[in-house]
């Protein structure tokens, strides 16, 4: 089984390496920079469309755009995955985009490179059901499986709202912190040094992919509003004690 990547920034050469181990792996990335992960062949796009599965790798932003360059490529027979942090938008758009009887899947791997530096084993993957066979969302899921990946099975919609509340929030916290230029202490706590590992988690990402993250959820405006009215809260207390 051959699978295509479409997209080798960060994540996309991390998955894209990882699938080599099981699979014939080929990938295609408009940056001609970008380099090739060991056990993977670089190809073009019309090459990608007549693997048996194309996973996007891109950002959510450049998502739109990748696929109406790939799908004038794509059989009949491919199945097409995204990979996105999001997922009522990029459903959305691969429903739109993509012709039947093409199928696609919607996953949310929720590790990248650095949280999978040790392995894969037991880290969570939100699979999401679009457009596709039992048999082929059940294929994928007992891959995932096989992976050594948690498969947690979800709705688009329900995804976003909680993803507003975990990795989003996580993701606001992180770039406010970095911008308080903290540092490792002498001094500093237990609870300090998670401050700082949680600052290196989400700002090692692309800043793309945390504007993303905020733009293309339709629940974290709301988060935003909440976590700035409790900020809020604690700084009037403060300044009325």
């Amino acid at each position: 089984m051959t699978i295509g990547v479409y997209g080798l920034g960060r994540f996309g050469s991390f998955w894209a390496s990882q699938l080599s181990s099981r699979f014939t792996v080929i990938a295609a990335t408009r940056n001609p920079a970008r380099e090739t992960p060991p056990g993977v062949r670089r190809v073009d796009l019309a090459e990608l469309g007549r693997a048996h599965t194309v996973f996007l790798c891109v950002a959510i932003s450049a998502l739109e755009a990748a696929l109406e360059r790939l799908v004038p490529y794509l059989s009949e027979s491919t199945i097409v995955i995204d990979t996105c942090s999001v997922k009522r938008y990029p459903v959305e758009v691969m429903l739109r985009l993509v012709p039947e009887p093409i199928e696609v899947l919607g996953t949310h791997p929720m590790f990248g490179p650095d949280s999978a530096r040790t392995g894969m084993h037991g880290l969570p993957l939100i699979l999401t059901e679009a457009r596709a066979s039992a048999d082929t969302y059940n294929r994928w899921r007992s891959r995932f499986l096989e992976l050594g990946l948690r498969v947690v099975e979800m709705s688009a919609d329900q995804h976003d709202h909680e993803a507003a509340y975990t990795q989003g929030v996580t993701h606001v916290i992180g770039r406010v912190l970095k911008e308080l230029d903290l540092n490792e202490s002498r001094i500093g706590t237990l609870g300090y040094q998670k401050i700082l590992d949680v600052i290196e988690q989400t700002c090692n990402d692309p800043y793309q992919l945390f504007l993303d993250l905020q733009r293309f959820n339709p629940y974290t405006a709301e988060m935003r509003d909440s976590l700035m009215h409790s900020i809020t809260k604690i700084i009037r207390d403060l300044s009325e004690y």
